[in-house]
């Protein structure tokens, strides 16, 4: 069965329920590959986004660089968005406040897409755990 517009981002983040009056947050999923030479979305890893960025994982330096790209798929503000779990670890999650659920399916759909449609770019086939 083919996924449906959405259903693919959708899979990659999970929304946190925000307070009446409170901006809504969403926790993308990422699956990171470090060192890459290249900053790009390459598709997806399991249930997570999967990403290249060019610095290598010391220092926090692909944490950071995660996190600006992260900020610039979203078009989001780069001090509402945050790494909220895998410092040290390729499967992380990045927590973006002040986002509107339904424009972050939007832009991820378009990621996932895009990264589908350039030599070597993948949808979905990596392994998990």
């Amino acid at each position: 069965m083919a996924l449906q517009y959405g259903q693919v981002a959708s899979s990659l983040f999970e929304t946190q329920t925000a307070r009446e009056g409170e901006e809504a947050t969403v926790v993308v999923r990422l699956h990171v590959q470090p060192g890459a030479g290249r900053q790009a979305v390459t598709g997806r890893y399991g249930d997570s986004l999967a990403v290249k960025v060019a610095p290598p994982p010391q220092d926090g330096r692909a944490n950071a660089a995660v996190v600006a790209l992260v900020a610039e798929l979203l078009d989001a503000p780069a001090d509402r968005v945050e790494l909220a779990s895998g410092e040290r670890s390729r499967d992380k999650r990045v927590r973006v406040r002040g986002v509107d659920p339904a424009e972050v399916t939007r832009l991820l759909d378009q990621a996932v897409h895009r990264a589908g449609e350039r030599p070597g770019g993948g949808s979905g086939g990596g392994r998990r755990r």
